[in-house]
C-alpha cells in the first residue's frame, strides 16, 4: 500500500479507504488502532480547514470515515459486547451544530452502550434546543458533545450556557479533535474525554458523582 490515511480519507472514489482498512486488518492491526489513525487524519484535515482543505474535502473525508466505520464497527462490538441487566444511566450524545463528522461519536456510542449505558444518539449538526429537549424528555444523566473543527467547538459553550439558563442538571462531557482539557474547563464542561476509552471512564465518574449528591 503506497498511500497514507490522508490519501484514503480524501479519495473521492471512496476505494482507498476499503483497501486501507483491509491491509491494516490483514496485518493484525487492532480495529481501535485503525480508528486512532483515522481520527488523527480527520484532525489534520480539520486543522487545515479553510487554508488547505475546504468544504468538499470535509465532505469526502466524512464519507470515507463512515465507510471505514461500517467495516470496523462489527469488530469493535465483538470485542466489547456485554450482557447488562440494568442500565447504568442515560447519555444523550451528538456532534454540535455546524459539524458533520461523527466517527468519534460513533465509537463513543459503541463503548458507552457496551459498558451498560443507554445512549440516545442525535447524530451530527445538533442545535442546542434539540440537545436540551432530548435531555429533558429522556431524563438523561449526561450530555456528551463532540466537535472536530475549531470553527464549531465554540458552539459547545453556547449549549452549556443554554443548559444553565434552562436549569438543566445533566452533566456535560465534551470531546473531539478540536477540544482539549483546557478548553473544556474554559467553557464550564463537567468533564473531557480525550478518546473513547477515556470518555467511558469520565461518564462513569460523572454518574457516580451525581449519585453521591
Amino acid at each position: 500500500m503506497d498511500y497514507t490515511i490522508l490519501d484514503a480519507l480524501l479519495d473521492v472514489k471512496k476505494r482507498k479507504i476499503e483497501a486501507f482498512c483491509a491491509e491494516r486488518l490483514s496485518n493484525g492491526t487492532n480495529p481501535y488502532k485503525i480508528i486512532d489513525e483515522m481520527t488523527e487524519g480527520l484532525r489534520e484535515i480539520g486543522k487545515g480547514y479553510k487554508e488547505i482543505y475546504f468544504d468538499a474535502e470535509l465532505m469526502v473525508s466524512g464519507w470515507n470515515a463512515k465507510k471505514a466505520l461500517l467495516i470496523l464497527k462489527p469488530l469493535l462490538q465483538e470485542g466489547t459486547k456485554k450482557e447488562v441487566e440494568e442500565k447504568l444511566g442515560k447519555v444523550v450524545i451528538g456532534t454540535v451544530k455546524g459539524d458533520v463528522h461523527d466517527i468519534g461519536k460513533e465509537i463513543v456510542d459503541i463503548m458507552l452502550s457496551s459498558e451498560g449505558f443507554e445512549v440516545i444518539d442525535l447524530g451530527t449538526d445538533v442545535e442546542k434546543e434539540k440537545f436540551a429537549d432530548t435531555v429533558q424528555k429522556t431524563g438523561a444523566d449526561i450530555l456528551s458533545m463532540s466537535a472536530l473543527l475549531t470553527t464549531t467547538r465554540e458552539y459547545m459553550a453556547e449549549v452549556i450556557e443554554y443548559f444553565r439558563v434552562e436549569g438543566l442538571k445533566a452533566k456535560i462531557l465534551v470531546g473531539g479533535g478540536a477540544v482539549s482539557v483546557e478548553y473544556a474547563r474554559e467553557i464550564g464542561a463537567d468533564a473531557y474525554g480525550k478518546d473513547a476509552v477515556d470518555a467511558v471512564r469520565k461518564a462513569k465518574e460523572l454518574l457516580s458523582s451525581g449519585l453521591e449528591r
